[in-house]
C-alpha cells in the first residue's frame, strides 16, 4: 500500500492502510460531557429547589399554623376557665354567713319552727320564726318559696336551695338587708337530706372549669 502524508502535516503523520490519525484531540469531548452532566445537574437542582418553595408556602406552612393555632386555643381555653371559677368560689357564702327567716304558710303547727331548728343544726342563722305574711299565707302551693334582695340571687339565694328540694327563688326590689326568707308551702315534706345538700354546696363552692367554646377556630 501507498504511504500518503496529509497536507498541513508537515511529515508528522503518514497514513498506512485503512487507519487514520484522530484528528479531533480527546479533550473536546470529555468537556463535552462534563458539561452535559453539569447541566443535567443545575436544571434537577432548580427542580429541587422549586418544589421546595412550593411546600414552604402551600403545604408546610399550613401544617405549622394549624399546630400553633392548636396551642393558642389550648391557652385561651384554660386562661378563660381559672378565673371563671375563681369568681364563682368567692361568690358562694357558707351557711354560718346566711340568716335564714322560717315562715309557715300551711295549716300543720310547730312546722316553722321544726324546720329552722334543722338549718341551724346545718350551720346556718336563724332570724324570724313564725306564720307566713298574709300574701304568702296558705298560698304556697309548692314546696316552698326562698326570698330575698337581688344581691342574693347568685349568692345566698343558691345555697339555701340546696336544702329546699325544688323551691322557687325569688327577689324583691328595693329589699334591705341580706337575711333570706324560707316560706314554706303546702307541698313541702322535709329538708334535702344533709349529705346530698352538702355535696350541692361543695358544687356550688367549686364548679368544674369548662373551656370556652365561643371561638370555632379552636
Amino acid at each position: 500500500m501507498s504511504m500518503l502524508t496529509p497536507p498541513g502535516m508537515g511529515g508528522q503523520y503518514r497514513i498506512t492502510g485503512d487507519k487514520y490519525p484522530r484528528m479531533r484531540p480527546r479533550r473536546r469531548r470529555a468537556r463535552l460531557v462534563l458539561s452535559m452532566v453539569a447541566s443535567v445537574t443545575a436544571l434537577g437542582l432548580v427542580g429541587w429547589g422549586t418544589l421546595q418553595l412550593i411546600d414552604v408556602f402551600t403545604g408546610g406552612g399550613g401544617t405549622a399554623s394549624a399546630a400553633g393555632s392548636a396551642r393558642d386555643c389550648i391557652k385561651q381555653a384554660a386562661a378563660s376557665a381559672s378565673p371563671a371559677a375563681g369568681a364563682r368560689s368567692a361568690d358562694v357564702p357558707k351557711p354560718a354567713q346566711i340568716t335564714v327567716n322560717v315562715y309557715n304558710a300551711t295549716t300543720r303547727a310547730g312546722l316553722a319552727k321544726d324546720t329552722a331548728d334543722e338549718l341551724k343544726k346545718r350551720g346556718f342563722k336563724i332570724g324570724d320564726i313564725g306564720n307566713a305574711p298574709a300574701r304568702f299565707d296558705k298560698k304556697v302551693k309548692g314546696t316552698a318559696i326562698l326570698l330575698g334582695p337581688a344581691s342574693a340571687l347568685k349568692t345566698s339565694l343558691p345555697v339555701l336551695a340546696t336544702q329546699v328540694t325544688a323551691a322557687d327563688q325569688r327577689t324583691e326590689a328595693g329589699r334591705k338587708g341580706a337575711a333570706v326568707d324560707l316560706i314554706l308551702g303546702n307541698a313541702f315534706k322535709t329538708l334535702t337530706p344533709q349529705a346530698t345538700a352538702a355535696k350541692a354546696i361543695t358544687a356550688l363552692s367549686n364548679p368544674t372549669p369548662t373551656a370556652s367554646t365561643s371561638k370555632k377556630s379552636c
